[in-house]
């Protein structure tokens, strides 16, 4: 569902996450497999090495490369950015009911089933949905999504100058935020 905001500050968000109302109910639904990729969770550098502190693993246990790539010149893929690695297509993080990094999560974590697209707020499926929250839930919900707006706009304008300097050679590479890497 699209919702066009006229005016995307925190307090029109907060209202309007607030008519809609959402709760989680801790069902695992976005955390486990279902459709495709329905619950593949993109992260940026700094949220793998955030996770990995915190669960103390290695980020290379943590992420792995975003499964989709494009072929550019000389049949060299390039991947752009880094996905939660999962386990039979559930989230590596959820076990009984709960997220082990649940304190670290991720932007598309923290925030879902919202996101912003440009001043458009997006709503996706979810059981949680409709019920009560109160103006503080929706006041922090809302700074989320503004924080994750921009940290996701900052991470793309970043990918888009280290592609622009992808260096010759062959192999896979994965662009992120960072830079340029080997696979």
């Amino acid at each position: 569902m699209k919702e066009n905001e006229s005016s995307m500050c925190e307090e029109t968000l907060a209202a309007r996450l607030q008519e809609i109302g959402f709760s989680c109910t801790r069902c695992g639904e976005c955390c486990r497999a279902g459709n495709g990729d329905d619950n593949l969770v993109m992260v940026s550098p700094a949220e793998v090495r955030r996770i990995s502190a915190h669960c103390r693993l290695d980020a290379a246990e943590v992420a792995e490369p975003y499964p989709e790539s494009v072929e550019i010149s000389g049949g060299r893929r390039i991947t752009f950015g880094w996905a939660i690695r999962r386990i039979s297509g559930d989230c590596m993080f959820y076990e009984g009911g709960s997220c082990r990094a649940y304190a670290t999560r991720p932007w598309i974590c923290r925030t879902y089933p919202f996101m912003l697209d440009g001043d458009t707020l997006l709503t996706f499926p979810c059981p949680g949905l409709g019920s009560p929250v109160g103006p503080e839930e929706a006041r922090a919900l809302a700074r989320d999504l503004l924080a994750r707006r921009a940290a996701e706009q900052e991470q793309e304008e970043r990918i888009r100058r280290a592609f622009s300097m992808l260096p010759q050679g062959e192999g896979r590479l994965i662009v992120d935020g960072e830079g340029v890497k080997g696979v």
